[in-house]
C-alpha cells in the first residue's frame, strides 16, 4: 500500500497539502509545533504545567514553542480536577497562584480574582517577589521530574494525542511514586 501523501496531486514537483491529509514521513512537526525562540531554524512544543504545593502536577499543556504563557493561565486553571481529601465537596480551584512574568496579564489578575484565585505573580518591570525563588522551585522541579522521561524531553510523535498520552502517563507515574513513598 503506498502512503496518500504519495498518492496527492503534486504542484510544481511539491506535493499539494490538504487539509486533514497525514503527515507525509519526510515532513518534521505535527500539530501544536511552532517556530522555536531559541533557534529559528528548527519548530518546537512547550509544556504549559500547574502542580499544588507538593510539586504534585496537575494539569499539563502542551502547546507550540512560540505561544506565550499568559495565553495558557485561564486554561491550565479551568483544567484542574477536583482534589478530594478532607471531608465534604472536592475543592476544584486553587486558594492562590503562584507564577513567573511570563504569566503577568491585567485581565488575567482580574478574571483570576473573580474567581476567588489571589494571583501572587511578578509584575513585569518590577523586581521580584522576595522568597518567590523557594516557591518557583517547587515547579522547576515539577518539571525537571515530567522531563526526567526522555520522551518528553524531545519530543519525537508528531500526532499531538500521542504525546499527551505520554505526558498524562509520565504525570500519572509521578504521582503514584509520590504515594508510594507517603506510604511506606
Amino acid at each position: 500500500m503506498v502512503h496518500p501523501c504519495y498518492q496527492a496531486p503534486r504542484v510544481g514537483g511539491r506535493r499539494e497539502a490538504r487539509r486533514g491529509d497525514p503527515p507525509c514521513p519526510r515532513e518534521k512537526g505535527g500539530a501544536d509545533t511552532g517556530p522555536s525562540p531559541v533557534d529559528r531554524r528548527k519548530t518546537g512544543s512547550k509544556h504549559h504545567l500547574i502542580c499544588d504545593g507538593r510539586g504534585t502536577p496537575l494539569k499539563v499543556i502542551t502547546t507550540a514553542a512560540n505561544v506565550n504563557d499568559v495565553t495558557q493561565t485561564l486554561a491550565l486553571v479551568d483544567g484542574i480536577p477536583p482534589v478530594a481529601g478532607r471531608p465534604g465537596r472536592p475543592r476544584r480551584r486553587p486558594e492562590a497562584l503562584l507564577g513567573d512574568k511570563g504569566y503577568d496579564s491585567n485581565p488575567n489578575r482580574e478574571e483570576l480574582r473573580k474567581r476567588r484565585i489571589l494571583p501572587v505573580i511578578s509584575r513585569k518591570g518590577a523586581p521580584n517577589i522576595k522568597g518567590m525563588g523557594k516557591l518557583r522551585y517547587v515547579v522547576e522541579q515539577t518539571f525537571a521530574l515530567l522531563h526526567h522521561f526522555k520522551r518528553l524531553a524531545v519530543r519525537w510523535e508528531r500526532r499531538t494525542e500521542l504525546h499527551d498520552a505520554f505526558v498524562s502517563l509520565a504525570c500519572s507515574l509521578i504521582c503514584w511514586r509520590r504515594l508510594k513513598k507517603a506510604r511506606s
